[in-house]
């Protein structure tokens, strides 16, 4: 007779759905990191970006890596494409302006402010309704 250990993890599906989701998560902000990065340096000046601009492409590509990379995962495991695509927009919403913030130093605006609290939603009822 084989006794099963009763574990308090999360069942496998549920864990493969949120590697998904951090790989878009993580894709994402790497892709606006390196985007919001290259055009902050090009605002100081174009002659001096040579090395700079290649290792924003590093960063551009491994961002499209890990954005493919959860696409497959998202849509092997939530099998609809529009729950992925919520995700990754909801990413983007809720990354680009904080990122921007960092980077520039500027406050987001009020309708940028609405479009986080958008994008957040958007995840959560994407996922979970």
């Amino acid at each position: 007779m084989q006794f099963r250990r009763r574990t308090k993890h999360l069942p496998m599906n549920a864990l493969v759905k949120m590697t998904a989701i951090a790989l878009i998560f993580v894709g994402e902000a790497f892709s606006i990191s390196a985007q919001l990065m290259a055009s902050k340096k090009a605002e100081l000046s174009f002659t001096t970006q040579g090395g700079f601009l290649i290792w924003m492409l590093i960063a551009g590509a491994v961002g499209g890596v890990l954005l493919v990379a959860g696409y497959i995962v998202g849509y092997s495991r939530f099998q609809n494409i529009w729950i992925v695509t919520a995700i990754s927009i909801g990413s983007i919403v809720i990354f680009e302006p904080i990122l921007a913030a960092i980077l520039f130093r500027q406050l987001p605006t009020l309708g940028s402010g609405v479009g986080l609290i958008l994008g957040i939603c958007a995840i959560i009822a994407a996922v979970f309704f």
